[in-house]
């Protein structure tokens, strides 16, 4: 499993009291690098990559920090650090496609973004990543695992028979959305006492869904704000979990690539760590 990662993402909102944090990615990479894991930076992305999936209009809100989203700041050069995290995606993604599994260990994250900036998220990267892959393959599904619905990849990728979009997301929270399933966005709308037995029935009937559309490529928003400990929300999950999360998604047999998104706890970096060791269990 390559890592995409590059400190440049670390640079940005340091000391601003922000749940999103470099201080979360930095201790993950660290915890990484001490494990021997590989790196690999990423190339940041060109406008024409972003356009994939948002409007000009977007861009340049966010190019000229001409936006306002309470929960997202406008950070100096936030443009630049957008781009380098879709640019790591797209990585990912391209990683993936050669054969090897890949995750993308960048911020900020994404799966928000679509007509706006919205909920730490400036551009989606995994949707951009996504819209990069169909141009090579025929069908990709996504799996959203954070905490809070992707809402902006679920717009994005709405009626479009290319893509699946399965979620497993904390029933009444933000965004507010992803309460059913439509077309081809399925929603697993969970309770906040949810077991881990019942959490990993939920999971695979999502994955059910994803065996039927038989995608040629799986994209994985890949949060950790369901860890029992996070500092935002939290569903329960313990950190030995996420390695159950990553075997049954594994086991798909199909080649994966997964993109940061959520996870505020600093206990991340075993989080990501155990998700990563159940890809490597079924090499």
């Amino acid at each position: 499993m390559k890592i995409i990662f590059s400190k440049k993402c670390l640079e940005y909102g340091k000391g601003s009291g922000h749940p999103e944090s470099s201080e979360r990615v930095e201790v993950a990479y660290e915890f990484l690098k001490d494990k021997g894991c590989e790196f690999v930076e990423p190339d940041i992305a060109g406008e024409k990559d972003i356009l994939k999936v948002h409007s000009e209009n977007l861009l340049n809100q966010v190019k000229q920090g001409n936006f306002f989203n309470a929960d997202s700041p406008v950070y100096e050069n936030i443009f630049s650090y957008a781009s380098l995290s879709v640019g790591g995606a797209i990585k990912a993604m391209e990683i993936a496609l050669k054969g090897e599994n890949a995750f993308s260990l960048m911020r900020p994250p994404g799966h928000h973004a679509s007509d706006n900036v919205e909920g730490f998220c400036y551009f989606n990267n995994i949707a951009v990543a996504v819209a990069r892959a169909l141009e090579i393959v025929d069908k990709v599904a996504i799996i959203d695992i954070d905490v809070h619905h992707g809402n902006g990849t679920q717009n994005i990728f709405l009626k479009n028979d290319k893509v699946i979009y399965v979620s497993l997301h904390k029933k009444g929270i933000y965004p507010g959305t992803g309460l059913v399933s439509e077309k081809n966005c399925y929603n697993f709308p969970l309770e906040e006492d949810i077991t881990e037995k019942d959490y990993l029935e939920k999971l695979r009937e999502g994955l059910e869904k994803v065996k039927e559309f038989n995608p040629d490529l799986v994209a994985v928003s890949a949060g950790f704000d369901t860890y029992e400990k996070d500092l935002l929300v939290g569903l329960g999950l313990s950190k030995e979990f996420y390695e159950k999360i990553g075997r049954e998604i594994n086991k798909l047999g199909v080649p994966v690539f997964s993109v940061l998104e959520g996870g505020y706890s600093l206990e991340i970096r075993e989080c990501v760590y155990n998700y990563l060791k159940g890809f490597n269990r079924f090499k």
